[in-house]
């Protein structure tokens, strides 16, 4: 990160100092919630976590060498220097906000509700071909993760690409706070979250509040695909993408390789090139034309776009194929709603093999059209030709029920328990097997269990 001294995050933070007033300019280094790594040059930032409470660790991370602690309580005489403030939390929020305000490069702001960390990381990819590239890690991308993600940009750092998730009303007006980015990506609206945001047209008011922390000169990046960002109007200059008639970066000719990803023409004002995805699942189509669209706003041509496209690498359990035992297993653990889903199915299709069969567990926070939703993604599944479907989960039933009623061969289990101790008798050689559910569902065990690792 590039350094600053503790006055300027007692001024970022508006916080009250308690400590010897000669301390404030110190350097800090680093900013971190971790007691393991602080030490000289480190800001130590209390956190109170649901287990553990970071304020326990202020007195040894001081007697390490700590500059100094963010914390919420007076501290005692082995605890200074501190800045005191009322919450940790948006304290942090707010050093970003100030560090963010010391770079005069693009940001690209990611929101949507499937897709968002595949966008991510495409765009990264596109854009690490010209310019050195900053970018969210893993899926740090909420109200304490976008935080960390900033404080990592560094002198050096050309461009920077932040994934933003939210599941309530306000929570992205937060964020932008933070990231005012310059460019603005949706991926795809949907179900998701629910229960927070009523309906799809919520989640756009929710996922549209980014538009209020950008400058009027900003860009919206829109998927034109998605009949409610078509209707979108930021009040800025907007770009569509997608392959539907009339996009502005458009995408033709896609040829699906099976689970060596796939081909696909991109058009745009200033001409066509072709792309080639090293990777397995029918979204990618979308993120790799949104990578496009930004790649061709911040000057790449169209050879350096295709190079990105084809570094891209899927992270962690997103659309992961394995071949063990036999089987084809597409691991799809990361996280659920009825839109992946819907998604994952598609991909599946695509693959060859004896038979296809579908493992899904729940997809969390729907709101009250939860068991509606499952059962549309049961009745999808069937509709789809999935040889076997296999709902688990007291929300699945729904699952198992849509998908009978289209005349599918179904199997239900009440619990993970249940389905891993008939395991052996569901997924056979020569099965191409998609395993999806809501992250809290821990689907990795099952995956496991059938790649027999």
């Amino acid at each position: 990160m590039k350094p600053f001294t503790l006055r300027d995050a007692l001024t970022a933070v508006d916080g009250r100092y308690v400590g010897n007033e000669a301390a404030l300019d110190a350097v800090i280094e680093r900013v971190t919630s971790d007691s393991r790594d602080a030490g000289p040059g480190a800001l130590f930032i209390a956190l109170k976590g649901t287990h553990v409470d970071g304020h326990d660790f202020m007195a040894p991370c001081i007697r390490a060498g700590t500059v100094a602690c963010l914390s919420e309580r007076e501290p005692g005489l082995q605890e200074r220097p501190a800045i005191v403030v009322d919450s940790t939390l948006r304290a942090t929020g707010a050093l970003a906000a100030w560090y963010r305000g010391r770079f005069d490069i693009p940001v690209i702001g990611i929101t949507g509700s499937v897709g968002k960390t595949t966008t991510k990381e495409m765009i990264a990819a596109v854009l690490g071909e010209r310019y050195s590239t900053h970018k969210t890690q893993k899926n740090l991308n909420n109200e304490l993760g976008v935080p960390w993600t900033l404080m990592r940009l560094e002198d050096g750092h050309q461009v920077s690409v932040v994934e933003m998730g939210i599941s309530d009303f306000g929570e992205m007006r937060r964020l932008t706070h933070m990231v005012r980015p310059t460019i603005a990506v949706f991926s795809v609206i949907g179900d998701a979250h629910l229960e927070f945001l009523g309906d799809r047209e919520g989640v756009m008011r929710a996922k549209g509040e980014i538009f209020e922390g950008m400058d009027s000169d900003g860009l919206a990046v829109l998927n034109g695909d998605d009949p409610i960002q078509r209707k979108c109007h930021p009040g800025m200059r907007r770009v569509t993408y997608g392959l539907s008639e009339g996009c502005d970066v458009r995408g033709e000719n896609v040829r699906g390789l099976g689970e060596a990803g796939m081909r696909m023409t991109v058009r745009h004002s200033g001409g066509v090139f072709e792309v080639s995805i090293p990777a397995f699942g029918s979204h990618l189509a979308s993120a790799a034309l949104a990578a496009a669209a930004v790649g061709l706003e911040l000057g790449l041509s169209g050879e350096e776009i295709a190079r990105g496209v084809a570094r891209y690498q899927t992270v962690g359990d997103r659309a992961r194929v394995i071949h063990a035992n036999g089987m084809t297993i597409v691991s799809d653990c990361y996280n659920a709603n009825p839109n992946s889903c819907h998604a994952a199915v598609d991909s599946l299709t695509q693959l060859d093999g004896k038979r296809r069969v579908c493992i899904l567990g729940d997809m969390l926070e729907l709101g009250p059209r939860s068991e509606e939703l499952h059962r549309e993604v049961g009745e999808y599944a069937a509709k789809s030709g999935i040889d076997l479907v296999v709902g688990c989960g007291p929300l699945s039933r729904a699952i198992a029920d849509g998908a009978s009623a289209i005349g599918a061969d179904v199997l239900y289990f009440a619990d993970k328990a249940a389905l891993l101790a008939a395991l052996g008798d569901i997924a056979r050689p020569g099965d191409c097997v998609l395993v999806k559910a809501s992250h809290s569902m821990a689907f990795e065990e099952i995956v496991r269990r059938m790649a027999g690792e």
